[in-house]
């Protein structure tokens, strides 16, 4: 067995946590439906989420070409992989039973953490090509880093819903634009 398979294991097991987190949200909302608030923004980015997550396990093939892998190379992809599962158990609320459930308050609750989650892991993401491969990802990939890094540090800075409103659109588009630019195809 290549090094590359035996050490995918765990990070697919993590990235299939985090689809069944988000999963079981949708589950625990459908079930509560009669006390559930709606939030377009909350269900957004859950569905982005679901979305980020196939496509770090689409990019992960790319991986199996590396050779010669170190603990500490293993460990940035291992991180990257755990803090997106975390911004998929922050996304969605867990759902008490017979209690209401508001996924605007959650949010609003939660926003920070989650784009600060999200800020990381971006940056443990371009800091993974530096010791991967001792360069900075592409031009076109850092840009887009760039971009949801932007959009991250205005949802941790800023509470103010029409501003989340606005981000969150452009995340979405930037995502579909990402992954149609950068990983139509396997590498």
């Amino acid at each position: 067995m290549d090094a590359f398979s035996y050490l995918s294991v765990l990070l697919s097991i993590i990235l299939g946590l985090a689809i069944t987190q988000i999963l079981q949200g949708y589950r625990g909302l459908l079930l509560a439906r009669g006390r559930v608030r709606l939030y377009a923004l909350t269900l957004i980015w859950s569905a982005l989420l679901l979305v980020m997550a196939t496509q770090a396990w689409w990019s992960s093939f790319g991986l199996s070409r590396h050779t010669g892998w170190t603990f500490l190379q293993f460990s940035v992809v291992l991180l990257q992989t755990i803090l997106l599962y975390v911004m998929a158990g922050l996304v969605l609320p867990d759902v008490p039973h017979g209690e209401p459930v508001d996924l605007r308050a959650h949010y609003y609750r939660e926003h920070r953490p989650f784009f600060g989650v999200f800020l990381l892991m971006l940056a443990v993401s371009v800091s993974k090509d530096g010791i991967l491969d001792g360069r900075l990802p592409t031009a076109p990939n850092l840009a887009f880093h760039g971009l949801f890094g932007a959009v991250a540090l205005l949802g941790l800075l800023v509470r103010k819903p029409r501003v989340h409103e606005i981000a969150m659109p452009i995340a979405a588009l930037a995502m579909a634009a990402y992954i149609a630019l950068l990983f139509t195809r396997l590498a």
